[in-house]
């Protein structure tokens, strides 16, 4: 009788070790870090998409701004997967399409929407 309640309770601590050990590793790729697992589980994905949303504008801005003709103060930049929206106002009609040209040519921009105006003078 001692004899089976001490087999009864290694098995027990058997079948619990490999349930606790499958649990742990549940969800996590063979061979993956826990790194790994938590970018795949969509907890950092979305805060990764805005990092590098808020990157792409900065370096849209950052083109802009080696342009001194284009008075980028007035521009406004909003950048989402790679598709990049520019609104605001420039001084002239034919800034418009270089603005246009200027943001396609930064690394990382897929589309571009210009929603841009030309700013009118007082008075008119």
């Amino acid at each position: 009788m001692k004899m089976m309640n001490g087999l009864r309770a290694a098995l027990g601590v058997a079948i619990a070790a490999v349930l606790i050990s499958a649990w742990a590793q549940e969800g996590t790729p063979a061979g993956a870090s826990s790194g790994a697992a938590l970018n795949a589980s969509g907890g950092t994905t979305a805060r990764t998409a805005r990092q590098a949303n808020r990157a792409l504008k900065r370096k849209v801005y950052a083109a802009l701004a080696k342009h001194k003709e284009i008075d980028a103060g007035d521009i406004g930049v909003t950048a989402k997967g790679g598709a990049v929206a520019i609104s605001g106002t420039v001084s002239d009609a034919s800034q418009i399409n270089t603005v246009v040209e200027i943001v396609k040519g930064v690394a990382g921009v897929t589309s571009v929407t210009s929603k841009l105006t030309v700013q009118r003078p007082f008075g008119q």
